[in-house]
């Protein structure tokens, strides 16, 4: 019985580690788009670095908690990019880290500007078993801890600007993978069926002196899923102040908080209510990012990425 028990639970995890989503979920991912795409790298036109941290669910033990630290620059009179990305996931017993090098290339298209961006990197996981609490005495012989497995990451992204519009496209994962118990490995597969397509597209519109309305949209498609569409809406002030909401098609709203220190220094942060049945039981989830510009000029900065 205690057997069948813990197998339970073994499979049970797997189909949600399975599942996740290819790229950190969050709803910041307006103020540092070359998390969710790497077409991005470089776009702010000089050297940026980011910090994020998500706690999900705050109050359920095991709950989903995500770091990311990224830093990406122009080179080549701009007309390039190459990036760094880093991130530290945790759900449940499970740990996932992937490092990542990034590259753009953008050129004139359609009146405006065109970018396509190319990810590499490796991905680790591992499932520490015995992290697990157990309710029956002797149930903690059948948790012995995964070893770490290392895999090929590799993703691609496209990014169209012309004026105050954008629009772009993403994979995140081109490569597939699927563990296998018996041998206790993963197989590597390319599926496009199993692939997560990410649309994002945004305006910058002008509504009086020194106030802005930027509205943005993120649509997430995987053959056999429900979309997940994702509404954001910001208002900035001054360029210094941004105050918004996200709505989520999952059930689920979001407060949105942008302050600008200075030209260079800004910090995001949000707040997300769950409304599906875990989301009762929590005390929501909390985003907060921190981006550095250095070298700022006025005039390289992308205006469609704030």
């Amino acid at each position: 019985m205690k057997k069948i028990t813990v197998l339970i639970i073994l499979l049970f995890l797997g189909v949600m580690i399975s599942k996740a989503q290819p790229v950190p979920e969050t709803d910041q991912y307006v103020l540092n788009p070359v998390i969710i795409n790497p077409a991005y790298t470089g776009e702010r036109g000089a050297l940026s670095a980011a910090a994020f941290y998500r706690r999900q669910w705050v109050g359920v033990r095991g709950a989903p908690e995500t770091i990311t630290l990224s830093a990406d620059s122009p080179f080549a009179s701009g007309n390039m990019g190459l990036g760094f990305f880093l991130m530290n996931d945790r759900i449940g017993v499970t740990r996932e880290t992937s490092v990542s090098a990034s590259y753009s290339y953008k050129v004139k298209a359609l009146g405006g500007g065109l970018s396509l961006g190319l990810r590499a990197g490796l991905l680790s996981t591992n499932t520490r078993w015995s992290d697990l609490v157990v309710l029956d005495p002797g149930d903690e012989l059948y948790l012995a801890d995964s070893r770490i497995f290392v895999l090929p990451d590799f993703g691609f992204g496209a990014y169209l600007s012309y004026e105050h519009f954008f629009a772009g496209f993403s994979i995140p994962r081109l490569l597939g993978y699927k563990f296998n118990y018996d041998r206790n490995h993963y197989s590597i597969r390319i599926d496009p069926g199993q692939y997560y397509y990410l649309f994002n597209s945004g305006y910058v519109f002008d509504i009086a002196q020194d106030v802005k309305f930027y509205p943005t949209t993120l649509l997430s498609l995987s053959p056999g899923e429900k979309a997940i569409i994702d509404i954001n809406a910001h208002v900035g002030f001054h360029d210094r102040f941004w105050a918004g909401m996200s709505f989520r098609s999952t059930g689920s709203v979001s407060g949105l908080f942008q302050f600008a220190v200075n030209n260079q220094l800004k910090i995001a942060y949000s707040y997300y209510l769950d409304f599906s049945r875990i989301g009762r039981i929590s005390n929501g989830t909390h985003e907060i990012m921190i981006r550095y510009d250095f070298l700022f000029k006025a005039n390289v900065v992308n205006p469609l990425i704030f």
